[in-house]
């Protein structure tokens, strides 16, 4: 039998998602409690991987087990033994061909970005400390739509099949206490994508580049042209659709 997780975390106190050895991963903390509990070795697949310090204010993952499960103790039970920093939102059994990461057929990143200091942020957003220009921003957000190859905003070395992604929403929102709201819409990301982007957004935004040297750095499809990646503390994986 096949069951889905939808859990949240922050993840400053981890190496990404993806169970490596002899480090902290989201994953790998899972796994062993979810283990313990069933009593027996329990694997996750996630629906993606996210990378050091980034957060997910919603994700989905699957697990098998031979036996049925009782999800609502299984969920309560894993909330009392994980740390604080993951909780698991609802657990539910699903057809056993279903898929966490293959059968999404959207994902949703959200960046949040702030000029003022807080201690409440240092986790959950980029302290920026310097004006920008939303509009143009937006703008220059708006050619994301036009394109599919991302390679310009792509990490080197990360063995992608591809680099095309079709992209279906991009803007920058300003929320009432002023922090600055990035949300992007996809059907894949490559790794570092939404990071590179952010930080060639918000070189738009101080005056570095144009909406017009943006295009050209998207459709120059070389990583050198475009800004150096936002920091991870700012960006959550806020949706999967299925």
């Amino acid at each position: 039998m096949r069951y889905f997780i939808e859990l949240q975390y922050e993840g400053a106190a981890y190496f990404g998602w993806q169970r490596q050895p002899e480090v902290d991963t989201v994953q790998g903390v899972i796994e062993q409690k979810l283990s313990m509990l069933l009593r027996t070795p329990a694997e996750i697949v996630g629906a993606g991987r996210t990378d050091t310090g980034v957060n997910a204010s919603f994700y989905t993952a699957h697990f098998d087990s031979d036996a049925a499960v009782d999800c609502d103790q299984l969920a309560y039970k894993l909330n009392k033994v994980l740390p604080q920093d993951i909780a698991i939102l609802r657990i539910y059994e699903v057809e056993a061909t279903k898929h966490a990461r293959f059968d999404a057929r959207q994902r949703e990143y959200t960046y949040f970005l702030t000029n003022r200091k807080s201690p409440f942020r240092r986790f959950s957003a980029w302290h920026f400390a310097v004006d920008l220009d939303v509009e143009m921003m937006n703008a220059a957000a708006q050619r994301l739509l036009e394109y599919d190859d991302f390679t310009s905003f792509a990490k080197l070395n990360s063995n992608n099949k591809t680099n095309i992604c079709h992209i279906t929403h991009a803007e920058w929102t300003i929320e009432a206490d002023g922090t600055l709201r990035f949300t992007i819409r996809a059907d894949r990301f490559l790794r570092n994508m939404v990071r590179a982007i952010v930080g060639t957004l918000v070189d738009v935004g101080r005056g570095r580049y144009t909406v017009e040297e943006f295009d050209d750095i998207i459709r120059s499809r070389d990583l050198s042209r475009s800004s150096a990646g936002a920091p991870a503390c700012g960006l959550f994986l806020s949706d999967v659709k299925y």
